[in-house]
């Protein structure tokens, strides 16, 4: 799905998108949550807060993984 795009990608963005880096904050709330998930304390809102981070961190490693690609193959 995300082909097209990726595709696409100029070096400089490949670059960009490599250096992207939660913020110390987010990875401890992310953290937290995982630790309440794999506790059964979690409550539905944040089970869906968590999710979303999930689903987020799945897309930002594969656009990564094509970054690395495109860099790899421009050198």
């Amino acid at each position: 799905m995300l082909q097209p795009a990726t595709d696409q990608m100029p070096p400089d963005f490949a670059r960009k998108l490599l250096d992207l880096r939660a913020s110390p904050e987010l990875l401890a709330r992310i953290e937290n949550l995982r630790a309440k998930a794999n506790t059964g304390k979690i409550s539905q809102e944040e089970e869906l807060e968590y999710k979303e981070f999930v689903e987020a961190i799945d897309i930002i490693s594969l656009l990564q993984s094509k970054a690395r690609k495109i860099l790899a193959d421009k050198d």
